[in-house]
């Protein structure tokens, strides 16, 4: 709800991967928002997974968990994660957290594109 109210993200949420896999396609997100821990499948499973799906393969994701080490973060990061937010976290912190990681997404893509020009 935060996330709609004060970060002003339009969004899908979903109760499990299996459902993100069925809802992604047809909501054509910009940005992946996903908890390591859900029902059906895990995050890194469901993104595997929406990854599948036609226009979905380059869509940046943020994984959040509870389970913050500095191995899951690299993994995560090694399979295309923007970044990872440790839970729990302040509803009112996050919009401005993924501002944040999609600014520095929105730069890469900057800088590539202007490298391969």
């Amino acid at each position: 709800m935060a996330l709609e109210l004060i970060g002003l993200f339009e969004l899908l949420q979903c109760a499990s991967g299996k459902q993100a896999t069925e809802e992604a396609a047809s909501f054509s997100p910009d940005l992946l928002l996903l908890d390591y821990m859900m029902p059906d499948m895990d995050g890194k499973e469901t993104l595997c997974e929406l990854r599948k799906l036609p226009g979905l393969n380059d869509v940046p994701v943020v994984f959040m968990t509870a389970r913050v080490n500095e191995d899951l973060s690299n993994d995560l990061r090694r399979d295309g994660a923007l970044g990872v937010i440790a839970k729990p976290f302040d509803p009112m912190d996050l919009a401005a957290q993924l501002r944040e990681l999609w600014q520095i997404h929105n730069d890469v893509e900057s800088e590539r594109a202007m490298l391969g020009s």
